[in-house]
Formats: C-alpha cells, sequence, structure tokens
C-alpha cells in the first residue's frame, strides 16, 4: 500500500507544532476549506507563488497531504524532514515515471496528492498563472480523484493583512474528456479563483504580479 511507503509520522508530529505557529505568523485568511473531502482519493492543486504555499493548504484541512517536491529538496540537509512528511521526489527535468506512479499508488490507496500544475514557482511580473502541465488532470482521469482546486493570493509577510487561500468547488475528469479541455478548465478555474482573492483584499493585479518578483530577489 503507497501510505506504507511513503513516511507520515513526521507530518503528524510536526504539523501540530508548525501548523500553529504559521497561521500566528501570517496571518493567512482561509475561505471555503469546508469543500475538501474528509476522504477518498483526492487532487488539492493550485498556483505557487512561494515556497510556503503548500503550507497554507496543511492547515486547511485535517488530512494528510503528500505533496510532489523538486529532487533537489532531498539532496540537501533538510532531506530528512521532506522524506518524513511524506513527499514525493520529482525530477523535473526528466519524464519522472516513478514519481507519477508513487503519486497513483496514493490516490488508488484513497489518499490526498498536493501539487503544483505550474510546476514550479512564478518568478516573473508578466503573468499571473504560468501554464498548467498536464500532470493533475492526466492522474484525475486515471485515478478518479476529485480535483480541489484553489488560489494564493497576497504577501507572506508577518500579521500579513492580504495573504488569502480560497478553495473552489471540486470537480472530476471524466474517463473520456480530452486532457486539454481539462487542464483548461482547471487552469480558469484557478485563475477565477485568484482574481476573487484579489477582489476582496483591494489588490490590483499589478501588485500580485509585482510581489512575484520580490519573492524572486528572496529565493
Amino acid at each position: 500500500m503507497a501510505n506504507k511507503k511513503l513516511n507520515s509520522w513526521g507530518y503528524k508530529i510536526f504539523k501540530p507544532i508548525l501548523g500553529p505557529i504559521f497561521k500566528l505568523y501570517y496571518n493567512p485568511k482561509i475561505i471555503n476549506a469546508e469543500v475538501i473531502p474528509k476522504d477518498g482519493s483526492t487532487l488539492i492543486v493550485g498556483n505557487h507563488k512561494h515556497i510556503m504555499d503548500q503550507c497554507s493548504v496543511i492547515i486547511s484541512t485535517k488530512r494528510i497531504i503528500h505533496y510532489m517536491a523538486k529532487k533537489e529538496y532531498f539532496d540537501g540537509k533538510m532531506a530528512w524532514f521532506f522524506k518524513a512528511v511524506g513527499c514525493i521526489s520529482v525530477d523535473r527535468e526528466a519524464h519522472d515515471g516513478i514519481a507519477k506512479s508513487q503519486a497513483l499508488e496514493v490516490l488508488n490507496d484513497n489518499g490526498a496528492i498536493g501539487l503544483f500544475p505550474e510546476g514550479t514557482r512564478i518568478k516573473t511580473k508578466e503573468k499571473l498563472l504560468l501554464d498548467f502541465k498536464f500532470g493533475t488532470v492526466s492522474m484525475a482521469q486515471k485515478s478518479g480523484a476529485t480535483i480541489v482546486p484553489y488560489a494564493i493570493s497576497g504577501d507572506y509577510k508577518f500579521r500579513s493583512k492580504n495573504l488569502m487561500i480560497r478553495f473552489g468547488e471540486p470537480f472530476k475528469v471524466d474517463k473520456d474528456e480530452d486532457l486539454a479541455v481539462a487542464n483548461e478548465r482547471l487552469y480558469k478555474e484557478i485563475e477565477s479563483l485568484l482574481l476573487l482573492n484579489l477582489k476582496d483584499t483591494n489588490r490590483t493585479i499589478k501588485e500580485e504580479k509585482n510581489s512575484h518578483m520580490e519573492e524572486k530577489k528572496k529565493a
């Protein structure tokens, strides 16, 4: 079973400690988290603007989320941490069949996978979102998993006034659905959620795009 191959002991230990610290420091506003299924095969996916984005998702649900993370995280001093919390190593330079197989095993075992359809953090002010890769909709179609889209906007600053994560209505990808159509639907949904965030926080598209460059400088 996939959940026996991937660790989760670190997730169970660190989330109760780090979760409240994250909330206290960044002050994120969480919208519509109740739509996240409490069980069953689930893909939780959204835009990627900051290294802490997965934390915003993790504090929004009681479920254990196995995040797909670039393999470089597994080569450094913090490798033990990413392994302990059940992350899946992904080689972004190759067609990583092993990572996809691990993720599908988790989904087929009614687990939850977290990933970023953009494939990397956005580091340009030219776009609000990068083009989406097909991994999310492909895995959803193969496994029958439910996709839960979300969008994160605002600044990761101490007691932020505009950091917001908003979850959209879950949906599935039909077995005979064209993946390009499904991917476009996912993109439009996340884009729509992102624009709603900006409206609710009185933040302009330009301000949000400029924040991508600020995070690039810190990276």
